[in-house]
């Protein structure tokens, strides 16, 4: 319940917060620091940053589908996602999910991946 409890506080946050402050990069991470799906809602150019989105992933693997294309197929942002949630690895690109050490990071965190 408590999750629930935290999600919404972001969510809300974010939603409610102007256009401009979707984009603000220091919101943003402070955001998905706490909460990596609050990559959902955050503007196209902090979806497409590195660095936004490994805070994101790092904090939920599953934020990797907020992701843009391009990073969905960068090698390091997917095996911090996979690190943190296996299961990320349906999000990743076709060729990483085809690369032998990301597959490997995610069964290890998750055997079902």
């Amino acid at each position: 319940m408590l999750f629930w409890l935290q999600l919404q506080k972001w969510v809300c946050a974010i939603v409610y917060a102007s256009v401009a402050l979707e984009g603000d990069r220091d919101v943003v991470l402070a955001a998905v620091a706490q909460n990596g799906l609050v990559l959902t809602w955050v503007s196209a150019e902090l979806k497409a940053d590195r660095g936004v989105v490994m805070a994101a992933v790092a904090q939920n693997g599953f934020a990797l589908i907020h992701a843009s294309a391009e990073l969905e197929g960068d090698r390091n942002i997917v095996l911090a996602a996979v690190a943190q949630n296996g299961l990320a690895l349906i999000h990743a690109s076709a060729e990483l999910k085809g690369d032998r050490n990301i597959v490997l990071a995610a069964v290890k965190q998750n055997g079902y991946a």
